[in-house]
């Protein structure tokens, strides 16, 4: 799934990342240019400095991004059109061919209080999503039970794997016969390109690519009549208010939030609503324990562990 990264890549970046041998290219999770500093890859939540011969090296021996690697690398992922694009650099991302995506931060230009644009972009990532079929079949029974699907929360730090998690979730429910909606705020689950999926949600399944969740989530009750919605990464009150209105429409709901464990993410103010209204059937924890994708534990609706960890989520045919 390195191909469209690659090819969004400066000739001589490239090159570097095509020379590197020390790491397995199927394991690298990011790739991140920063002008004036150290080409770096990720691996495993670990940052490696890469040198001109692909090695990994310490900082002072990597290869240093220059401006004109960063002006390239633009130009390739805008398709030389970066002014049609302004919407995408309001939210610090575009999406690719492939799915992936690049995240850039620069100077930002304010419309009153508001982000207008990005210029002057210095920092580039590319997220490389991958697509691991068949790693929500060991907990499917957990959600899924005599046809009913269990109002799920995933939570999980950073990088430990809960968005692709949830899009094999999307995948397995939609083959299950289930019409499943997607609301991608964020265009990570999907991985929508010009509003096509490039990642494998399921023949069920439609997707409302870099929708609000608060307003896609009503969007796709009133025109898909789904049976479940899935987004990503919820966090204020208007998101809580949007999934009281799904529940009462009688459409289950599957979403991730970041926190460590139950007991982190019931401390925080700002989404109390979760716990007083009694949303969720099941509480599913992920970490980085055992590498990316650990499940620690699954929990019922009263924080009781039905299953223990930890395990590290496989692909299971």
């Amino acid at each position: 799934m390195l191909d469209e990264v690659l090819a969004s890549l400066p000739r001589n970046i490239r090159e570097i990342v095509m020379k590197i041998s020390d790491v397995e290219m199927g394991k690298i999770e990011e790739i991140r240019l920063r002008e004036d500093k150290p080409l770096s890859i990720s691996v495993d939540s670990q940052i490696y400095h890469i040198n001109s011969l692909g090695h990994i090296v310490d900082e002072s021996n990597a290869y240093i991004v220059t401006h004109k690697d960063i002006e390239s690398v633009i130009q390739l992922i805008s398709n030389y059109s970066i002014y049609a694009f302004e919407d995408e650099l309001k939210n610090g991302f575009i999406t690719i061919k492939g799915g992936h995506r690049v995240g850039l931060t620069g100077r930002v230009v304010l419309d009153g209080d508001k982000i207008k644009t990005q210029k002057h972009i210095t920092c580039v990532n590319f997220r490389i999503t991958r697509e691991l079929e068949g790693i929500s079949n060991g907990i499917l029974e957990y959600i899924l039970n005599y046809g009913q699907i269990k109002n799920t929360l995933i939570i999980s730090p950073p990088r430990c794997g809960k968005t692709t998690l949830l899009r094999d979730i999307a995948r397995n429910l939609s083959l299950h016969g289930f019409n499943v909606g997607i609301v991608d705020e964020r265009s990570e689950i999907a991985g929508c390109h010009n509003g096509v999926p490039q990642r494998n949600v399921g023949p069920n399944t439609d997707v409302l690519d870099a929708c609000p969740k608060n307003i896609g989530i009503l969007l796709m009750i009133r025109s898909m009549s789904p049976s479940v919605i899935i987004t990503d990464e919820i966090g204020d009150a208007e998101d809580i208010k949007a999934i009281n209105q799904c529940l009462k429409a009688g459409v289950s709901i599957i979403t991730s939030i970041h926190g460590y464990d139950l007991n982190d993410i019931k401390k925080r103010i700002n989404i109390k609503g979760l716990f007083e209204n009694e949303f969720f059937d099941r509480y599913i924890v992920l970490s980085p324990r055992l590498g990316t994708g650990t499940l620690e534990e699954i929990l019922d609706s009263e924080g009781n562990p039905i299953y223990k960890g930890p395990k590290r989520l496989e692909v299971i045919k």
